[in-house]
């Protein structure tokens, strides 16, 4: 198995990039329009939990990691202009949670702690954009959360160790992605 962990780990960052790039077309097509509230979320809450997961001794499940925090923040910037909703108190909410993740972290030193609360945060932030995706599946681009959830399932092969504080966050990352990519698909069934 731990031959196999810089593959997985090569293979979760290759697919993390990878997932972002029809989601990038299809927000400069129009097609895709990102709720900014959320992905402002997520890309506050990517950066913490690449920091902490790097800080508990995370090697190669940093690639998707890192990846999701750069691309993520990117498709932020674009939904500033091309995406739709807002920053709500419920989101401010959420990211005061992940603040207080990070500063939970800082002062217990505990980077599950931090994991832990961005898993929170990050849970609500997709619970966020469900509303928009029931009502317009087409809204989102479903291949992006197909190969997200694919990720975090290399990822979390990827830190070879049965580690909660290294596997909480890919594990996430693949049920969270992959629920939003059965969402999209049953909608998208349900209205054609």
């Amino acid at each position: 198995m731990s031959d196999l962990v810089p593959v997985f780990g090569v293979l979760a960052g290759v697919v993390a990039i990878a997932d972002t790039v029809p989601y990038l077309r299809d927000i400069a097509r129009g097609s895709t329009r990102p709720h900014r509230g959320t992905w402002f979320i997520w890309g506050v809450l990517a950066v913490v939990v690449c920091l902490s997961q790097r800080a508990d001794g995370a090697s190669w499940s940093l690639l998707m990691v890192a990846a999701q925090a750069a691309l993520t923040s990117v498709i932020f910037l674009l939904a500033i202009r091309r995406g739709e909703g807002g920053v709500s108190p419920v989101e401010l909410a959420m990211i005061a949670l992940a603040g207080a993740g990070v500063i939970g972290w800082i002062v217990v030193d505990e980077p599950l702690v931090a994991t832990a609360c961005v898993v929170a945060a990050d849970l609500i932030g997709a619970a966020m954009m469900v509303p928009k995706t029931w009502r317009d599946p087409e809204s989102e681009t479903l291949v992006t959360f197909a190969f997200a959830s694919v990720a975090g399932a290399l990822a979390a092969g990827a830190v070879g160790a049965l580690d909660l504080s290294l596997l909480l966050y890919p594990i996430y990352f693949c049920l969270a992605n992959g629920a939003i990519a059965l969402l999209i698909v049953q909608r998208r069934r349900v209205l054609a």
